[in-house]
Formats: C-alpha cells, structure tokens, sequence
C-alpha cells in the first residue's frame, strides 16, 4: 500500500459508511424530546453520548496536536456530569464541534507533510504515533455511534 492510499483507508475509518452505520446516520432526525433522555439500565442521556464521543476525540486531537499536552487525571472528564443537560442549540453544538475536529483530523491524515509514523512528543516511552491515535479514535467512535444506534432502538425513536 502506498502513502496515499493508506491516508484514504484512514480518511474512510473516520468517515465512510463501510460495515457500520456513519456519526451522521445515527444522529439524523433525532427527536428534541429525547435529547435528555436516560435510556433503560444506562448511567448516561444520548446527548451525554454525543459530548463523550466529542470530549474524548478532542482529548485525542489535543494529543496529536499539542506539545504541551496533559493526560487527563480523573477517567470521568471525558463525560459531562451524571446531571448535565442541554437544550436543543446545545445538541447540536456538540454535533458540529464532533465533525469539525473530525474535518481537522481528516485534514492531518491528507496532508502530505504529515508524518504518520513519527511518535508523538507527549507519548513517551509508549512511543504513539498518528497512525495510532486514528486507529483509536475510529474504533472509539465506530463503538458508541453503534451504541447509539441501539439505544434509539430502544427508546423507540429510530425512524429510518
């Protein structure tokens, strides 16, 4: 495989719809009412999800892209609190803040100029590179944007 085409298969894990449903998909029509909605037998609300998948890539993209990044000290930053809620403006912020970092990520991979294998200066002796952290953060998000999908399952409101 060459340079190109390893950036265009790491472009589709963020973004193609390739064996699962894409971010997109899972959060079209989406109705206001359940925005704050707990699922049966969860700890969370879908827009608690939604912040999850944006907080964590975020936490990754700063990674990447940051010389003086910090690792989070407590597992629960990457979720807003257990009481948060948010309204419809807020929803819909944490969708298009979610694919604006992902177009920031997408944008890394094609550059040329990006050394897809060079460790990251935060990653110490674990040695992380891009390549990595893509690889993470597809896996990360194609698991909740699933989870999410089911959970619209349960709660009834999965029009598609």
């Amino acid at each position: 495989m060459n340079d190109k085409e390893l950036r265009q298969q790491l472009a589709n894990l963020l973004t193609a719809r390739q064996a699962h449903m894409d971010f997109e998909d899972a959060v079209a029509n989406f109705p206001e009412k359940d925005i704050n909605t707990t699922p049966p037998n969860c700890e969370y609300t879908f827009w608690h999800l939604i912040e999850h998948l944006r907080l964590t890539q975020r936490d990754i993209l700063e990674y990447i892209t940051e010389d003086d990044y910090e690792w989070p000290t407590e597992h629960g930053l990457m979720w807003p609190a257990q009481d948060a809620t948010t309204d419809l403006a807020g929803w819909r912020k944490s969708i298009d803040d979610f694919i604006a970092d992902r177009q920031t990520l997408l944008e890394m991979i094609q550059n040329p100029a990006t050394d897809l294998f060079a460790p990251l200066p935060n990653s110490g002796d674990y040695q992380h590179n891009i390549l990595r952290e893509i690889n993470v953060i597809a896996a990360h998000n194609a698991y909740h944007t699933g989870e999410l999908g089911i959970l619209r399952q349960v709660v009834g409101n999965w029009n598609r």
